[in-house]
């Protein structure tokens, strides 16, 4: 089994473990358009002039703040951490008075800046870019982030006879020379795909220059006639959905008598540039047709994610108006956005200029990097994605944690300079509001003719693919559409098993209201969503038959075995 969590504190002299927030935060698989200097810098000068123009209400808040500071310095200041404020979990925030009173002071400066910026009346985007900014300076400042202000600093050295303090030093060196600047968030060391990741048994049966596509060894006496078929994100590898075994998507669905084939997409050079969504999905549909063959079946079950599931949704479209929709027996969507309209995180600083500018970049390049682009997010959390681990990493001189699935987000891939520029320009236009003004492979998409059931998994705490906008795909295909809110992040939504005991769900068979209220009426229910997906997805696998002695056919023989060649590409 591979490792998944760490030891190591994250600089709060507490147990607090820097994988969990991190892997709430993590961005997975979001072509941004990026963020440059001139971004920062317009958003800096946003956010001062927003603070010029409403002096009255600065003072204001500054006067509050310098009360509250009086009653820091007397010990009399109830101020305290917000309950989920891993920074200030030790008691000895509140048994030191000098600790107690630097905790109070950084708490009561950033609630008097927050509250003056929520006080000014602005234009929408000058106000989003303020609070980024503002959010940038108020992570970096914790006192944790320091070895002054970090209460584990002088403890971590004296117990280790100042051996963090030089490790500390040594990891800062690394990840200057190793990691553009930019604190490593996993230790690589425990993992190794294909042994303790992407580890379930299967192999190779379709291979093209696109993707491979892996099926997996049953493990019941009986499957559904009716396979499987995953189409993950073109960014970020696979394995998302088969990390360990008490962790995998793939090993979950396999016990339960599904046949399962997942694809795995090669990762491209500059020499695939010119591959665009057309290639994407014309890849994605000569291998359903590989599955069919294979199993024999008249139809699949497809299933796919975030980008993945665009290219899902438009290739079931295409599908349709090419005649061949009886291929699909259902769709199931995770953490995708097919409306573009909600503000997202994506789309901050997602500008005509910023959008052209990043368009131009990768095809200067030939491709959009992975690590580059995983640089960029990461500012986009900083609490969670940088902060969290300069604490750990340089000021405690942790090793940074051995989490599964950090593993993975850091595991990136890269996207053509085509691919990159549809799929951004897909975010701009929206075209899929309007049926018929975007084509792919010669015909047009028209969502609403899509008439198979689809089963849509959004995050209640997702950042990236918010779940107001997952929602909004109700209203867009013409089959019945069951609609579920996971209890998680973005990509905790997807790796949340049934082993989870925090885990929780919503439902509510009423489409025809808006988001909160939906929200508002939605059961609660215990437990993960893979259970009422299994129970759903069962009703479209039709009867079951005896599972396969063998792996692939005679027309498509099994060749490496799993995790495949594909997800070794660096």
């Amino acid at each position: 089994m591979a490792a998944s969590t760490s030891k190591a504190s994250n600089g709060t002299a507490s147990p607090a473990d820097p994988a969990r927030p991190a892997a709430e935060s993590a961005l997975g698989a979001n072509p941004v358009v990026g963020i440059t200097r001139q971004d920062l810098l317009d958003a800096v000068s946003r956010l001062l002039r927003l603070l010029s123009l409403n002096p009255l209400t600065v003072a204001r808040h500054e006067w509050r703040f310098a009360r509250e500071l009086i009653a820091i310095l007397a010990g009399r200041s109830q101020i305290a951490p917000e309950a989920g404020d891993r920074r200030f979990q030790h008691a000895i925030w509140q048994r030191s008075g000098y600790y107690r009173r630097l905790m109070q002071t950084y708490l009561a400066w950033s609630r008097s800046l927050v509250d003056i910026l929520d006080s000014i009346d602005g234009d929408d985007e000058d106000m989003e870019r303020a609070r980024f900014v503002l959010n940038q300076v108020l992570a970096a400042a914790a006192p944790v982030n320091n070895p002054l202000g970090n209460p584990g600093f002088v403890d971590n050295a004296r117990r280790t006879r100042g051996l963090s303090v030089v490790r500390g030093l040594r990891n800062l060196a690394q990840d200057l020379a190793r990691n553009g600047g930019m604190p490593s968030q996993v230790d690589p060391r425990p993992f190794q795909v294909g042994r303790n990741l992407a580890s379930t048994r299967g192999a190779v049966v379709f291979r093209n220059a696109v993707c491979e596509v892996i099926q997996y060894v049953p493990t019941t006496a009986e499957v559904d006639t009716t396979p499987v078929v995953l189409i993950p994100p073109q960014i970020n590898k696979y394995y998302i959905v088969d990390l360990n075994e008490d962790k995998s998507f793939v090993r979950f669905a396999v016990d339960h008598g599904q046949p399962m084939f997942v694809l795995s997409w090669r990762n491209p050079t500059a020499a695939q540039r010119d591959w665009g969504m057309d290639t994407y999905v014309s890849a994605a549909k000569e291998a359903i047709d590989a599955v069919l063959k294979i199993t024999g079946a008249p139809s699949a079950k497809v299933m796919a994610a975030c980008a993945g599931g665009f290219t899902a949704a438009v290739l079931l479209a295409h599908m349709v108006a090419a005649g061949e929709g009886d291929k699909i027996a259902c769709l199931t969507l995770l953490v995708t956005v097919l409306d573009t309209r909600a503000r997202t995180l994506l789309g901050l600083f997602s500008s005509d200029t910023a959008i052209n500018a990043a368009i131009l970049r990768s095809r200067t390049r030939g491709v959009l990097d992975g690590a580059e682009m995983a640089r960029a997010f990461a500012w986009l959390r900083p609490e969670d994605l940088v902060w969290n681990f300069v604490a750990n990493n340089y000021v405690m001189g942790n090793d940074p944690p051995a989490f599964d699935v950090l593993y993975w987000n850091n595991d990136t891939t890269r996207l053509p300079a085509q691919f990159h520029a549809d799929l951004l320009n897909l975010f701009r236009d929206n075209p899929l509001l309007r049926p018929g003004s975007l084509k792919l492979l010669g015909t047009p998409i028209d969502l609403s003719q899509v008439t198979c059931d689809v089963f849509i998994i959004a995050g209640e705490t997702d950042h990236i693919t918010p779940w107001q906008a997952c929602y909004r795909s109700t209203q867009l295909f013409g089959g019945d559409v069951r609609f579920v809110l996971s209890s998680s992040g973005h990509i905790q939504s997807i790796v949340n098993p049934p082993t989870n005991t925090r885990a929780r769900y919503f439902t509510n068979d009423d489409y025809d209201q808006d988001a909160g209220d939906w929200l508002t009426g939605a059961q609660a229910h215990k437990g993960s969503w893979w259970i009422p997906w299994l129970d759903w997805v069962r009703r479209h696998g039709g009867p079951t038959v005896a599972a396969p002695t063998a792996l692939g056919s005679r027309d498509y023989p099994p060749t490496d075995p799993a995790p495949g060649r594909y997800v070794f590409q660096k």
